[in-house]
């Protein structure tokens, strides 16, 4: 089946080296104001996938992202970033990118062009039907990605996807597919500017509405963060203050004796 990747259209925008400082940051800017509203499109799309996770993660489940250049880049930081917001297990949401851990700073040559590669990656994870699998590419056609969850669906894998190319390879076999249409780039086929701005802003929503679902969240708060810094250290204190109505000084030796602030609130309140 033919569609249109709208990712790698010509830009609507043509002399680029021709304009000023100003009118570069200024053209930019007007792209991306786009962004927000085709991921509001999508909305429905999200949220069918997301409840999927929360019934997969309820019962010992886990999220593999997967994808190629900034598109795995993208899920392995929203993969590393869950466990200190949100206090879970390290492994709980695993990012994996075509060309392994050494591709997150530099490319590695073809390799988003194996069939292959990618289901063995998430063998070392021994990935199974407890999972959900999503695909991230932005062209929706990258090799590595859209063969692992034609491999994932064989193997009755929950898979879904993030791309902005309706009708493309990797939309047609995700069985919960989000599609952002965010159109041609700035600079034409940069696919690290809008459609990389949509994907981030997705996954963000994915992973904060699935730990909010779990109850990682109380009232607005992330009450399971790891304190890792003086700064996270502070910012619980407050927390534990605003709930407790406690001194400085109070709130902080409950935080660090019990380690979180869910536990300190707990604990006090048991009192």
């Amino acid at each position: 089946m033919s569609f249109i990747k709208t990712t790698e259209q010509s830009s609507n925008h043509d002399h680029l080296e021709k304009m000023s400082v100003n009118e570069l940051l200024t053209n930019i800017n007007k792209e991306d104001k786009t962004v927000a509203l085709a991921v509001e499109k999508a909305l429905p799309q999200i949220e069918q996938l997301v409840l999927q996770i929360v019934k997969k993660l309820k019962n010992g489940g886990r999220i593999f992202y997967i994808g190629a250049g900034t598109s795995g880049r993208l899920g392995i930081l929203d993969a590393s970033e869950c466990p200190p917001t949100f206090g879970v297990e390290d492994n709980l949401v695993i990012g994996l990118i075509a060309g392994g851990d050494a591709a997150i700073r530099t490319a590695v040559e073809n390799a988003e062009d194996s069939t292959t590669q990618g289901w063995k990656d998430l063998q070392a994870f021994s990935i199974s039907e407890k999972d959900v699998l999503i695909g991230i590419a932005a062209s929706g056609t990258t090799p590595y990605v859209v063969s692992t969850l034609q491999k994932a669906n064989k193997n009755n894998i929950i898979t879904g996807c993030i791309t902005m190319n309706e009708g493309s390879p990797l939309a047609l076999v995700a069985q919960f597919p989000i599609v952002a249409i965010v159109g041609p780039e700035f600079v034409t086929g940069s696919s690290r500017m809008k459609a990389g701005t949509a994907q981030k802003m997705i996954l963000n929503m994915i992973t904060t509405s699935t730990m909010i679902l779990l109850g990682k969240v109380k009232g607005n708060k992330m009450v399971d963060m790891q304190l890792t810094n003086e700064k996270l250290v502070k910012r619980g204190a407050k927390m534990i203050i605003e709930a407790l109505k406690i001194d400085e000084n109070q709130a902080e030796k409950l935080l660090l004796t019990h380690g979180s602030v869910r536990k300190a609130i707990d604990f006090y309140e048991k009192q």
